[in-house]
């Protein structure tokens, strides 16, 4: 029998796939998830890592009802803001364990073990070492709705605003390009879950090219 155990949580809060099913599958083994954390970029408009405005982050948390904490930072400054933030988080909200999303790239988890280490919590990573493509499909039949908002060259830009499906899946393969993007081959932004009250309405925008990426720009 499993043993629930009950332990209030932050979550290390994409608003991607990988982010959104660990937190989905921590709640289920008793993580209560208490607050989300994304860091932005210095001018604290979009997300650092997959590049979503600040505002569709905002709209995700309200729909999980699940509060969110938004911080600004350099990448020279990242450790030190993340791990402040994880401090803050942890007497305000009183959480014992952080969540993360990484499934097997061994100097992530290194990395978040000592950022958590340093701020006095546990790290938690509900998807370690699941076989990729497995995942993928754990994470689609349990009606995870995913869209591609930035990718790699190798892709290109006519991946962008594609949801991801099992069909697609293949199509990355013929591309050599991982399913679950896990080598930072592209993100994505997840529109419906199961902690969401109802699907994220979004309009698409413009593609843009920056340093190797194409991103696609998104509003509420």
């Amino acid at each position: 029998m499993t043993t629930m155990v009950n332990n209030p949580s932050l979550c290390s809060w994409s608003g991607g796939k990988d982010s959104c099913f660990a937190l989905i599958k921590a709640e289920q083994e008793g993580f209560i998830p208490t607050v989300l954390l994304n860091v932005l970029n210095e001018e604290g408009k979009i997300s650092r890592s997959h590049g979503i405005p600040s505002a569709v982050l905002q709209r995700q948390a309200e729909l999980a009802g699940i509060p969110i904490r938004l911080i600004s930072s350099s990448w020279a400054d990242y450790e030190t803001k993340f791990t402040d933030a994880l401090i803050n988080l942890k007497t305000r909200f009183n959480v014992s364990h952080a969540v993360f999303g990484d499934i097997d790239l061994q100097s992530h988890r290194d990395w978040e073990e000592k950022v958590c280490s340093n701020a006095g919590l546990e790290a938690v990573l509900p998807l370690w070492q699941i076989d990729r493509e497995r995942l993928l499909d754990q994470m689609l039949d349990g009606g995870i709705e995913t869209m591609i908002i930035s990718c790699n060259e190798v892709m290109g830009e006519k991946f962008l605003g594609q949801i991801l499906t099992k069909d697609l899946a293949e199509e990355l393969k013929l591309l050599d390009v991982d399913v679950c993007g896990e080598n930072g081959e592209f993100h994505t932004l997840v529109l419906n879950c199961s902690l969401f009250s109802q699907k994220l309405e979004i309009k698409k925008g413009a593609k843009l090219h920056h340093e190797g990426y194409w991103f696609l720009q998104v509003s509420l």
